[in-house]
């Protein structure tokens, strides 16, 4: 469905007898060049993006938690005998059997309170630079250098708000965790490693996000320009994108993943193990310890879980976040006609 609105007259009135004919009403104002569902209404747009990436980031990191969960345990480098997976399948029924049935959740109160806002401020940026640098490079057509370059700066506002939350929530995910709470997490990385602490990986994850979100919309506009040419709503098609989008991103970037799990998880066994004391800093010295405890394969551990978990994730995002502006944008046009 493509939102347009017609604009029409009433028809002329015939000469002859009777009462001379009401004036007719004038018609509603036109709408500007480009104003329809993928260009929002200007001066609603910004607060439509952003609502729409709130609700669509929430849904994303909520309804695929669990698989997250067992993302984060199936890359840990030495995990204890207990926590050893051979599929998605087999950790999810495991946790639920050994630990309980809420075990696979734990942690997802901070990935909500992050998720909200990173995800607002993240499409409200890449709309905005997407449309900016896409009429300067291309003339107002659909340039994948501007999606990635858009998609790429907006991740840097998008993890800002977001590193502290994934430091706490993979730390809750990991096995024997020994934090009962989220407030008792934030304190006790706080008190014994410091605030800095709660960006040690954030270099290591804009170097994973950077990459993974220029793949991303780069994959899901093309998938979009082959499948949605008109851009119109539809939402198989953003479905469909999206999980393309989310499996190829997903894959490509998955040893940086590993790096940063590292790195927000701190693994004691593991670091032991390679005479590392204290706390393990920077990208590289993460490349470094992952290839020493597990060789090349280790930087594709939980791949499998990875590309499971962002196929619907990332599905879910867009989906949501275009049937949001699609349903704002309709609105907003609708009140406009009826005046």
């Amino acid at each position: 469905m493509e939102l347009s609105c017609g604009v029409g007259g009433n028809a002329a009135v015939p000469p002859g007898p009777g009462p001379p004919a009401a004036t007719p009403a004038a018609p509603p104002a036109p709408l500007m060049e480009g104003e329809e569902y993928e260009g929002l209404p200007s001066g609603a747009s910004l607060g439509t993006h952003m609502m729409a990436g709130a609700v669509a980031g929430i849904m994303e990191h909520t309804v695929m938690y669990p698989v997250d969960s067992v993302k984060t345990r199936m890359q840990s480098l030495q995990p204890d005998p207990k926590a050893q997976y051979r599929s998605v399948y087999e950790a999810l029924k495991k946790i639920v059997l050994t630990e309980g049935f809420w075990r696979p959740l734990r942690g997802i109160n901070v990935t909500m309170l992050g998720a909200g806002p990173a995800h607002a401020m993240y499409f409200a940026c890449y709309e905005k630079m997407k449309k900016s640098l896409s009429d300067t490079i291309q003339h107002g057509g659909n340039s994948h250098l501007a999606n990635g370059i858009a998609g790429s700066v907006a991740t840097l506002l998008h993890d800002a708000v977001m590193n502290p939350a994934e430091v706490v929530k993979q730390r809750m995910q990991m096995f024997n965790s020994p934090y009962k709470s989220v407030l008792a997490c934030v304190r006790t990385v706080q008190k014994t490693e410091g605030f800095s602490a709660f960006y040690r990986s954030y270099t290591t994850q804009l170097t994973m996000n950077v990459p993974f979100q220029a793949i991303h919309f780069i994959t899901y506009e093309f998938m979009q320009e082959q499948i949605n040419p008109h851009r119109e709503y539809n939402p198989r098609s953003h479905i469909v994108s999206g999980a393309v989008a989310g499996a190829v991103a997903a894959a490509a970037t998955t040893p940086l993943d590993v790096c940063k799990t590292l790195l927000n998880t701190q693994e004691n066994v593991a670091l032991s193990s390679v005479n590392i004391s204290g706390h393990l800093s920077g990208m590289v010295n993460a490349f470094k310890t992952v290839y020493q405890l597990g060789g090349v394969s280790g930087y594709f551990r939980g791949v499998q879980a990875r590309v499971i978990y962002q196929m619907p994730s990332t599905a879910i995002a867009w989906s949501v976040y275009e049937f949001f502006k699609y349903f704002l944008t309709k609105h907003k046009l609708e009140k406009r006609t009826s005046l």
